[in-house]
């Protein structure tokens, strides 16, 4: 969803539920050098609320956390949240684009939940459709007006100048996936609230989805199953995570189910999209986000799925001093959406 084209000096901005991350890269190419990084915490209370009220509160802290980065450019590609994003890929007739273009606006209602004039629809052809040669397949996108234009006004009245809004699915891809893998690769960011799933070919997603499973419940789950508080809970998952020789299989028993829940959903999708690929297997399955650092979950994954996992890297296509290079590593789980953002094509 391009505002502005043939601009090159800008940076990637992820408002994220529980952080907030910007990211400046330098260059052209498929490799950018890193100029500059940062995170934030924020309260997923002002993230997640529509009042006007909250959504001040948001910019001035966007404000304050450009500020304290150190980036003074003045353009930025926005992402937009997996939850405020419909994404499904369609067959159309084989025609002219702008016939195409015709056709897609004309039967918009029947392909998103959303009323086609209350939202903005963007759409891409990923090429021709698996099920019938005389078909394409078209990638299409929607999200209410409404959110994409209080989040322009927001971020437009801190005195930025949005280059272009883009779904956290083809950032995550972007960033994590090698540029044109014709092989599938499915794309876990198991966040806080949420876990985004994509499977993304060829540098386009063909299946995109936001499963209200994240750390959070994980966590929870740990919270209740062994009376302990939140910052106990927090610091077993992450130091045992799923294993279960350690203290007994207690933190493996108590947060299994919340576990398995999140498989079932995996599963579902690679089912569906075997469905419709029927010819094509997942060669990988890339796990990232703030819960990838959990111990044998990647493990768990690929035992549980038969397909080899990898820890995401964020940092795959950037260029920077190896005497950054433990420092980058240690927060790429957290950064994907904001390089892939950066990383775009403006």
């Amino acid at each position: 969803m391009n505002i502005l084209s043939g601009v090159s000096d800008f940076f990637g901005l992820d408002i994220g539920s529980t952080a907030l991350r910007a990211v400046l890269l330098r260059g052209t190419g498929p490799i950018k050098a890193l100029e500059r990084y940062y995170q934030m915490p924020i309260d997923s209370t002002i993230t997640l609320s529509d009042s006007n009220m909250d959504q001040q509160k948001l910019a001035g802290v966007i404000k304050d956390f450009i500020h304290k980065s150190g980036i003074s450019s003045k353009n930025v590609a926005v992402n937009l949240p997996s939850h405020r994003v419909f994404t499904t890929v369609v067959d159309m007739d084989k025609m002219p684009m702008d016939e195409l273009a015709k056709a897609i606006h004309y039967q918009a209602e029947s392909f998103i939940p959303t009323n086609p004039d209350q939202s903005k629809v963007d759409w891409a052809v990923i090429g021709d459709s698996p099920k019938d040669p005389k078909k394409l397949e078209i990638l299409l996108t929607s999200v209410p007006n409404e959110f994409v234009e209080r989040r322009l006004d927001l971020i437009e009245a801190i005195g930025l100048n949005v280059i272009a809004f883009e779904p956290d699915s083809i950032a995550l891809a972007r960033a994590v996936v090698p540029v044109d893998l014709a092989t599938p690769q499915l794309i876990l960011d198991v966040g806080s609230k949420a876990t985004d799933l994509v499977i993304a070919m060829n540098g386009a997603p063909h299946l995109s989805r936001a499963i209200p499973v994240g750390s959070e419940a994980i966590i929870r789950t740990a919270m209740q199953n062994l009376s302990i508080d939140q910052a106990q809970a927090e610091q077993f998952i992450f130091k045992f995570g799923l294993g279960k020789d350690k203290v007994e299989g207690q933190i493996y028993s108590a947060i299994i189910g919340t576990i398995d829940n999140l498989m079932s959903e995996i599963e579902k999708s690679i089912k569906f999209f075997q469905s419709r690929y029927p010819n094509t297997k997942l060669e990988r399955i890339i796990v990232t986000g703030g819960a990838s650092s959990m111990p044998e979950l990647p493990l768990h994954i690929a035992n549980r799925f038969g397909i080899s996992v990898e820890i995401g890297n964020a940092w795959r296509n950037v260029s920077f001093p190896s005497s950054k290079q433990n420092e980058l590593l240690a927060v790429s789980n957290h950064f994907a959406v904001a390089v892939g953002l950066a990383e775009r094509a403006a």
